[in-house]
């Protein structure tokens, strides 16, 4: 499996922007899709963004389409979230998730998703 350490998240008011990572360890990270996903309190977990092994291909929700980006340096094994024009309802753990295979397009179902992160806290407040 891939090793994932999210870093990024904190408090911010509403119309910020943060930034997540996203590090990664162990298999050949160039070889897998990503995802970052949320979950709020009391709320299931909920796809946020995707990208393929070659950061050719991305997905966004439509809830931060325009407003986030997703990306990823292969050379440095990290995974990013360019997250602007932030909403009190972006407030969530964050999570980061590896594709359990290998040169898959990108997915926005969590059970495609083998390896994840411990999260990082993003409170946006109005």
């Amino acid at each position: 499996q891939v090793q994932l350490v999210e870093s990024g998240g904190g408090l911010v008011q509403a119309g910020g922007s943060l930034r997540l990572s996203c590090a990664a360890s162990g298999r050949i990270f160039s070889n897998y899709a990503m995802g970052w996903f949320r979950q709020a309190p009391g709320k299931e977990r909920e796809f946020v963004a995707a990208i393929s092994w070659s950061g050719v291909s991305t997905y966004h929700s439509d809830s931060v389409k325009g407003r986030f980006t997703i990306s990823r340096d292969n050379a440095k094994n990290t995974l990013y979230l360019q997250m602007i024009s932030l909403k009190p309802e972006d407030t969530a753990v964050y999570y980061c998730a590896a594709h359990r295979s290998t040169y898959h397009n990108p997915s926005s179902d969590p059970r495609d998703f083998a390896s994840w992160g411990q999260g990082t806290q993003v409170t946006v407040s109005s």
